[in-house]
């Protein structure tokens, strides 16, 4: 009993003693060298930073803005997207000398800030203990400075987005640390230095659009804990290193825009494998694919378009049901028969190939089917490409379908006579209706003319693509990953949420590029699919300065896709009219007529293009406020296009089918029955309606 009291005893005590340490009151951290404190100001100077972010007269490490300090020293520095001075903005420099006098610095991060210049040799020999270098879109020119390798402990490198010229150090190779190295979107060139496969823990390694040549260094396969490769969009040549095969950890593989030619090594890829993202279109790869690719389990995207592979699809099937998996295998030389391997995908492009045969049930909705040689699809090859390319191989091609089976001619005679009364009796039923339609017509203009009503066209029915139809979606923008809509919108947080639209959730987001962009998260579930495709198809085929442009979208996940568009910096027209001056920042003041003028006439240069220039013409159906966006001049950009519709003119649809069409909703029921008959057959609707509502 004393025993068990003592224990008790005991887990009270050590209780108050762990609330204790967890709820002790932090202590301030307060700059306690006078030197850092003198750099900090001057650094503040030369980079002509705001009171808003580091004010005078404070504590830097209490109260400033990205200033992180350690032991009364400063750890960290974080200037990321800070605005500059209006003198500083006048002169902007990558003035920062005053960093060598913090001797602790462990963290500097300017991405997003303007530097323009080149990075200081004495990066590399005064920053020792810099652990994370973030200079990403800075506008930073010049080569990199061989000293950077000098930088023992540090871990992440980022200078993408820039215009760095000349190679590659080859001294990065003895940053041995390091765990992330991100070089894209530079005008670098020269080759890939060999040494960079020394480096044991990196993970990430994008050297993506520059202007790299020469082969991938076979060291590059010794990278046992590279989880991300992008060499992607470079002038890269020669055949892809066996070696690669030793990326046992590899999520990404992106080859894609480059030179690479001749066969993938049979070993390149392994089962089971991590990889979820294979990307190799754009260059010279021949001969067969490996079939292990196809199973591998976690594989979101493969894209081998526009390459020069030749094989047959494997015939069988890891999953039963389809997943959010993405193909494009386009532009390539695949030919036999479309088998099951192809169940597990949601969205393929298969155009530009040699497939036969039919189509099956699975390969529907999201699928290009098109410059194939299958039966019963629109927009195929012809018989005598098909022929060919089959005969050289020593194949049979089925000719499009099986032959139509020989007839004597009674059988001829017979066939002759059941088309002569079917026509016949088309004929007199067609003659019979349309007379009937001139009678009400007669009758009912004579009731109503004095009333002047001048309704038009109906819409036609919004409805997706058909199968045969298929959208191009190479030509809808960039194709995004689910991952990188999640970086971008902080995992769609409520405070990047814009707006609950009728047609799917607005959000902004940032891409990894630096580029804002509205990101609109369809889910399916409660959104009937017809909407995000009647978009997609609206985008594919009309294109105009006033429509908020559409820069790619994502279709990975089965109940959930997302359509990403270009951010429109001053809203809409609903907020912009009423948004009130802020003399302490730089926010747009309330518009004058001018502004509003230019609106009004955007506006109706966008809603003229839908009515007047396409063809079908487009009634808009949603044209307010808030659908009117503005850029940073104020130029109007028409969205909420997923509600458009095509006008059918009375010269292309016939009474029979404006009789019998149905209104879409409870709000149209008004115009069935007699008034709907009289619109139908008397209706001209002015389309410039829609500019004045």
């Amino acid at each position: 009993m004393v025993d068990q009291r003592n224990i008790g005893v005991a887990l009270v005590l050590f209780y108050l003693l762990l609330l204790s340490l967890l709820f002790k009151p932090t202590v301030e951290q307060r700059l306690s060298s006078s030197i850092e404190f003198t750099a900090l100001f001057e650094l503040r100077s030369s980079l002509g930073l705001t009171s808003r972010d580091w004010p005078r007269k404070v504590d830097p490490c209490s109260s400033w803005n990205g200033i992180r300090c350690e032991n009364g020293s400063v750890f960290g520095i974080n200037i990321s997207g800070f605005r500059r001075t209006t003198v500083g903005r006048q002169n902007p420099r990558f003035a920062v000398n005053s960093l060598v006098n913090f001797t602790r610095l462990v963290s500097f991060n300017a991405s997003k800030f303007l530097l323009p210049g080149s990075i200081p040799d004495w990066f590399g020999r005064r920053l020792l203990t810099l652990q994370v270098l973030d200079l990403r879109s800075c506008n930073i020119t010049g080569v990199i400075p061989s000293s950077i390798g000098n930088l023992s402990n540090l871990s992440i490198l980022y200078l993408s987005d820039n215009r760095l010229t000349g190679a590659i150090p080859s001294s990065l190779s003895r940053l041995l640390s390091l765990s992330v190295l991100d070089l894209s979107k530079n005008l670098l060139t020269g080759s890939i230095p060999p040494g960079i496969g020394a480096l044991s823990r990196l993970q990430i390694l994008n050297l993506s659009s520059n202007s790299l040549k020469f082969s991938i260094p076979a060291q590059l396969g010794d990278l046992d804990s590279l989880v991300d490769l992008d060499l992607s969009n470079n002038s890269l040549s020669g055949l892809i290193p066996e070696d690669l095969s030793g990326l046992r950890n590899l999520q990404r593989m992106v080859l894609g825009n480059n030179g690479l030619t001749g066969l993938l090594p049979v070993n390149l890829f392994r089962s089971p494998s991590l990889l979820q993202v294979i990307v190799l279109r754009n260059n010279s790869f021949t001969g067969e694919l490996p079939e292990v690719i196809w199973s591998i389990s976690g594989l979101n995207l493969l894209d081998i378009s526009h390459n020069n592979f030749t094989t047959e699809l494997p015939n069988f099937a890891s999953y039963d049901n389809a997943t959010a998996a993405v193909l494009d295998i386009s532009g390539n030389k695949f030919y036999g028969s479309l088998t099951t391997v192809l169940r597990r995908f949601s969205s393929m492009n298969l155009s530009e190939n040699y497939f036969e045969g039919s189509v099956p049930d699975f390969v529907l909705g999201n699928t290009s089917l098109g410059t194939n040689c299958l039966q019963n699809v629109s927009n195929q090859r012809t018989l005598t490409d098909c022929v060919s390319f089959y005969g050289e191989r020593g194949l049979s091609f089925d000719n499009f379908g099986p032959p139509a089976p020989e007839s004597g001619k009674s059988n001829s005679n017979r066939n002759r006579i059941i088309l002569a009364a079917v026509l016949g009796g088309a004929g007199f039923i067609m003659l019979l209706t349309l007379f009937l339609l001139l009678v009400l017509r007669v009758r009912t203009r004579r009731r109503v003319s004095h009333r002047g009503i001048d309704v038009g066209p109906v819409c036609a029915e919004t409805t997706p693509p058909s199968p045969g139809l298929a959208i191009n979606f190479s030509s809808l923008g960039d194709l995004f990953t689910y991952q990188q809509l999640l970086q971008a919108t902080g995992d769609f947080t409520e405070a990047n949420l814009i707006k609950h639209g009728h047609s799917g959730d607005l959000f902004k987001g940032i891409l990894e590029s630096g580029l804002p962009v509205v990101i609109k998260r369809v889910d399916l579930q409660s959104i009937k699919k017809e909407v995000y495709l009647s978009e997609l198809d609206f985008f594919n085929r009309f294109t105009h300065t006033r429509l908020v442009p559409l820069l790619g979208h994502c279709l990975e996940k089965e109940n959930e896709k997302f359509l990403v568009y270009k951010y429109m910096p001053n809203g809409d027209l609903l907020s912009s009219l009423y948004r009130k001056i802020n003399s302490e920042t730089d926010g747009l003041q309330s518009l004058d007529w001018i502004t509003r003028l230019k609106i009004a006439i955007g506006a109706a240069e966008g809603l003229s293009y839908l009515h007047h220039e396409c063809t079908p013409p487009i009634v808009h159906r949603d044209v307010r406020a808030s659908s009117i966006l503005l850029d940073d001049k104020f130029e109007v950009r028409l969205g909420s296009l997923s509600e458009v519709c095509l006008q059918e003119d009375d010269g292309r649809q016939n009474g029979i089918t404006r009789l019998l069409q149905l209104p879409r909703s409870s709000s149209e029921q008004g115009s069935s029955g007699p008034m709907r008959l009289f619109h139908l057959l008397y209706g001209r609707m002015y389309r410039n309606q829609h500019l004045l509502s």
